[in-house]
């Protein structure tokens, strides 16, 4: 129970330190997410009802931290994140089992994929409401830029916080099994 209090601590600071971070300016400006990248850790270790309580804590806290009020019209409604981050934090538990098995470089690669969908899904929800799409170089990085550092931050975020998981003595980390000869 430390480590999932930890988990949601971590959550919050990560949140709040991002507005904090600069933008890339050799990325076309892309910004720093660790929110996801944490949430998608907890997705990995945690038994199902401690993930959604995570992902609803994340997705609340990522929809008050950016909403927007544009001419008497909310852009990204409440609760929108927290599906989004809900149905991509059941994909990854649903990889569990390699986790299990040590194979780390599949959530890795996954975080950044998933990072992306939300900065995509968002982006979209704002296009449509102001009734205008466009794609040009810069929305693309602006939504796949981060994804990349995402899954480029993932193993170094997932071996400390498998440290710490250990290190709180977590019960639910699954024991690698060794395969019989």
């Amino acid at each position: 129970m430390i480590f999932f209090l930890f988990l949601m601590f971590l959550v919050l600071v990560a949140q709040v330190a991002e507005f904090f971070i600069p933008p890339l300016d050799w990325m076309y400006n892309a910004h720093v997410y660790i929110a996801p990248v944490v949430v998608f850790y907890g997705a990995m270790v945690l038994p199902l009802p401690l993930m959604l309580v995570l992902v609803f804590w994340a997705g609340f806290l990522l929809d008050t931290l950016t909403v927007q009020i544009v001419g008497g019209h909310v852009e990204i409604s409440l609760g929108s994140s927290i599906l989004l981050y809900a149905v991509l934090a059941v994909i990854m538990h649903g990889l569990q089992p390699l986790f299990v098995r040590g194979r780390w470089e599949v959530h890795c690669i996954m975080s950044g994929i998933c990072t992306s969908a939300i900065l995509l899904a968002q982006y979209l929800m704002i296009s449509f409401r102001r009734g205008s799409i466009f794609f040009n170089r810069e929305v693309w990085w602006q939504i796949g830029g981060p994804g990349l550092l995402a899954m480029l931050m993932a193993p170094l975020i997932f071996g400390l916080l498998h440290w710490l998981s250990r290190a709180t003595a977590f019960p639910y980390l699954p024991q690698r099994q060794f395969a019989r000869r």
